[in-house]
């Protein structure tokens, strides 16, 4: 397995280990020892599975006080999967990193607690596959706006399709004052 360290402290881009022959593939998705000695070393508390059609954008999805990691992956289709800083005092806050995740490449991205989440479906459909580290909390969710510009991620579709709670979604600016300081925030990265 490799391992990519991106601009953000603690997100992190897997490319597991492929073994194919005229059959198919086989790949460990997930072997806790081994993403621990890569750096990952969460406890996985829930999976999460969705299905989107071409154009979907969904995100960017955070919990405020019970902050969720994420390790995500296609299993099919491709998308562009993204990561935003919301920790306030951190050095990267409202910097993003974004990779291509697919049912060809196998990348996973690890996004650690205080990050948002989002992703934006860049083939005719996509599955996408997620461990968390904390359980959903639909009272405890918040959104921020795909568009943000002062985020300013560089999307690769320009007119997404989105549900109306992340169409309407505030701004990270308008979340500020109700943002926790995460643990580990102020680190170097």
């Amino acid at each position: 397995m490799k391992v990519h360290t991106t601009p953000l402290e603690g997100v992190l881009l897997f490319e597991p280990l492929v073994h194919g022959d005229e059959r198919g593939f086989f790949l460990e998705t997930y072997h806790r020892d081994k993403y621990a000695a890569a750096g990952l070393a969460a406890a996985f508390v829930q999976d999460n599975h969705s299905k989107s059609g071409p154009h979907i954008l969904r995100g960017l999805h955070a919990q405020r006080c019970f902050p969720q990691g994420k390790l995500v992956r296609a299993v099919e289709g491709e998308v562009f999967d993204v990561a935003v800083d919301i920790r306030r005092d951190s050095p990267t806050f409202a910097q993003w990193y974004g990779a291509t995740l697919s049912d060809s490449n196998f990348r996973q991205l690890y996004i650690p607690p205080g990050f948002a989440h989002g992703f934006c479906v860049v083939s005719p459909s996509a599955q996408v596959e997620y461990k968390c580290t904390e359980l959903y909390r639909a009272d405890d969710e918040i959104g921020i706006r795909w568009d943000d510009p002062d985020i300013a991620i560089d999307w690769p579709i320009e007119h997404p399709v989105l549900s109306a709670k992340d169409r309407d979604a505030p701004t990270l600016a308008e979340w500020l004052d109700r943002l926790p300081v995460y643990p580990d925030a102020a680190a170097d990265p």
